[in-house]
């Protein structure tokens, strides 16, 4: 859709809908229906194709095993196979004496460069990019009216999300921010005597309660809070797309979340802007949003733009000792298979609780980037083929099915644009090869192929078209270590 038809929906839904005299939709006095959110993935977020965002907050601080270590720190049982109780009395005391709030005076983050970080992720070829705004924890990473567990009253006593905003915009990348405080309502367990039972300690939201469990219902106060924080983010830093985590999916957040993504979309439209919000599984109504697969991906191409979000690391999401990397030639793969199926990946980074981020971290990145000023042209702006690829390594589809294999020579996915398709071999190949979707009785080319080129290489290519595919003959010198894109010309 044009950029013109996707703002003539959102201002048919805006008008349709109606808003309150202080521009907030009051959920109840208005239609609805699902059915008047739906709306279009902004064109630039199908262009841009690559983004990034870091998980920051107070969790960097124990660096233990997962950004979880607030709520299993609690759990004398465990959590997840840890005795993080146990480590955590080792290494600080009880959590009886030594709770999650005594840490925030040590996320200092003293070295946090807001500057710094959106110049990697302009480097590394993002198209957007930004950060936590709020973790299940509940602190938030912004200077917040709502609550005084913030970045900008305590930790780094800085506006983490304002700071990035003016960076990650004045470089030409679209804003996002990530919410992640549905889960607030039951995530930290209030067995024991513990600062979690003491209202003077609510850092879980401003809105304190009694003991909860996943399953039971929260209450009106707390809805309207979670729903307040969105919208404070919203209006101080007018970000592009809105990323969602899970927890949010059960009804009670419905007259809330309508409210707010009618006050977003409509604020957009008044605006002339291309907004998006992301979403996993069945949290919201199908159109209404962006799909989003937790470190996974749709098994086939798709009519719907869709959305990956995986991490640098293997093994957590914040900051940990101990990390395991994923290496920019894995991840380049991963992108390439994930925009052949019409999806686009957001990239995760956790910095260190001083604000740095890890320099194996900033290395993959900067090789990503690299990657991408030879080869972007073939990923940026481009759109599905015919099929999405061929080769002998098969990824399952669905949330949180990772690759467990490497890809050959002969694995190809493919893009196309402006009369070219893009055929990516996700490993680099021998002195030739064979894409079999060429094939001369292959009936997925619209036209005859004028020419083949390799991105970043000289000169035309030497191919011959069988029965059996397009072979290739290629240079010895490659221009990539990586992945090589074999631009393909069809008249």
């Amino acid at each position: 859709m044009s950029r013109f038809g996707f703002l003539i929906g959102v201002i048919v839904l805006f008008v349709a809908v109606g808003f309150c005299a202080d521009g907030h939709g009051s959920g109840r006095d208005h239609d609805p229906s699902w059915d008047s959110l739906k709306v279009a993935v902004p064109e630039w977020f199908v262009d841009g194709k690559f983004g990034i965002y870091t998980h920051w907050g107070i969790y960097s601080v124990p660096a233990y095993t997962t950004e979880w270590y607030p709520h299993g720190m609690y759990m004398k049982d465990g959590f997840r196979n840890k005795d993080f109780y146990g480590w955590h009395t080792e290494h600080f005391g009880p959590p009886e004496e030594f709770g999650y709030k005594d840490f925030i005076p040590m996320f200092k983050g003293e070295k946090f460069d807001a500057e710094d970080w959106a110049e990697l992720f302009e480097q590394a070829g993002a198209k957007f990019a930004g950060p936590t705004a709020e973790h299940h924890d509940g602190f938030a990473m912004w200077d917040s009216r709502l609550t005084k567990w913030d970045s900008a009253d305590m930790g780094p006593m800085v506006d983490v999300v304002g700071k990035l905003e003016k960076a990650i915009k004045k470089r030409g990348m679209k804003f996002v921010t990530s919410f992640h405080h549905a889960r607030n309502w039951f995530y930290y367990p209030h067995e024991g005597d513990f600062d979690t039972n003491d209202p003077k300690y609510a850092y879980v939201s401003s809105i304190y309660g009694p003991i909860h469990e996943e399953g039971e219902s929260p209450s009106k106060e707390y809805l309207e809070d979670w729903k307040a924080r969105i919208v404070e983010v919203i209006d101080k830093y007018d970000p592009d797309l809105l990323w969602f985590d899970g927890g949010w999916g059960r009804g009670d957040f419905d007259p809330y979340k309508r409210d707010f993504m009618r006050y977003y979309y409509g604020r957009a439209a008044r605006a002339g802007k291309e907004v998006g919000v992301t979403y996993k599984g069945s949290d919201l109504p199908f159109g209404t949003g962006i799909l989003d697969y937790e470190r996974g991906r749709s098994e086939e191409i798709t009519e719907r733009t869709w959305l990956t979000d995986t991490s640098v690391y293997q093994n957590s999401w914040g900051y940990i000792e101990g990390i395991k990397y994923y290496s920019a030639d894995w991840l380049i793969d991963e992108l390439v298979d994930i925009v052949s199926k019409n999806g686009v990946m957001l990239l995760n980074v956790g910095p260190r609780p001083n604000g740095e981020i890890p320099g194996q971290a900033r290395g993959v990145l900067l090789d990503m980037g690299r990657w991408l000023r030879v080869n972007g042209e073939g990923i940026y702006g481009t759109r599905p083929w015919a099929v999405s690829g061929e080769g002998p390594t098969k990824v399952a589809g669905g949330t949180r099915v990772r690759r467990q294999e490497d890809y050959t020579g002969q694995d190809i996915r493919f893009t196309t644009k402006d009369g070219a398709v893009y055929a990516i071999c996700l490993a680099q190949p021998g002195e030739k090869v064979t894409i079999e979707s060429m094939g001369s009785e292959s009936k997925l080319l619209s036209g005859e192929i004028s020419a083949v080129t390799m991105l970043g290489g000289k000169g035309k290519l030497k191919y011959s078209r069988k029965e059996g595919g397009l072979v290739v003959t290629l240079p010895e010198e490659r221009p990539c270590d990586y992945a090589c894109v074999l631009k393909v010309l069809v008249k």
